[in-house]
C-alpha cells in the first residue's frame, strides 16, 4: 500500500460493497428471504482476507443513501453505491493496488451469494449483478 486509507475512503469502500448487497438483495425483495440474504453477504465478507476484510468488517456504519437516516430505498441506495463503487476502485488502484482484485471478488462474491440464497438468482438481481460487475470494472 502506497499510503494509508483515511477513514472517509475507508467508508467509501465499506459503503459501497454493503450499497452493493443492499441492491441486490432488493431487486427481488422478500421477508423471509431477507434474511437468508443477510447470512450469505455476512459468510462471504467474512471470508475476504486482507485489508478489504478490515475495512468491511471493522469501523462505523456504512452511508447507505444521501438522504437522512431512516427506510432504505433502492433508487436512493443505487444513486449512492454505484459512484461509490467506482470510486472505490479509484482508491485501491492508486493508494492499494494489490487489494484491488480481492475487493472486487469479495463484493461480487457477496452479491452473488445473496442473489442465490433463496430460489436462485432471479432476472432482477442477474441485472443488478451486472451493473455491480461494471461499476467495478471501471478504471
Amino acid at each position: 500500500m502506497s499510503e494509508p486509507l483515511t477513514d472517509e475512503e475507508r467508508m467509501t469502500l465499506k459503503s459501497a460493497a454493503f450499497g452493493a448487497v443492499f441492491l441486490v438483495s432488493n431487486a427481488e425483495p422478500g421477508v423471509l428471504s431477507m434474511v437468508k440474504e443477510s447470512f450469505a453477504a455476512s459468510n462471504a465478507i467474512a471470508g475476504s482476507t486482507g485489508l478489504v476484510r478490515e475495512v468491511l468488517t471493522t469501523g462505523g456504519l456504512p452511508r447507505l443513501s444521501a438522504g437522512s437516516p431512516g427506510e432504505l430505498q433502492p433508487a436512493e441506495v443505487e444513486a449512492v453505491a454505484l459512484p461509490a463503487l467506482r470510486r472505490a476502485v479509484q482508491i485501491l488502484s492508486v493508494k492499494a493496488p494489490g487489494e484491488l482484485e480481492n475487493y472486487r471478488h469479495t463484493v461480487l462474491r457477496a452479491g452473488d451469494e445473496v442473489a442465490r440464497a433463496s430460489d436462485g438468482v432471479s432476472e432482477a438481481e442477474a441485472a443488478m449483478l451486472d451493473k455491480i460487475r461494471d461499476a467495478l470494472s471501471a478504471s
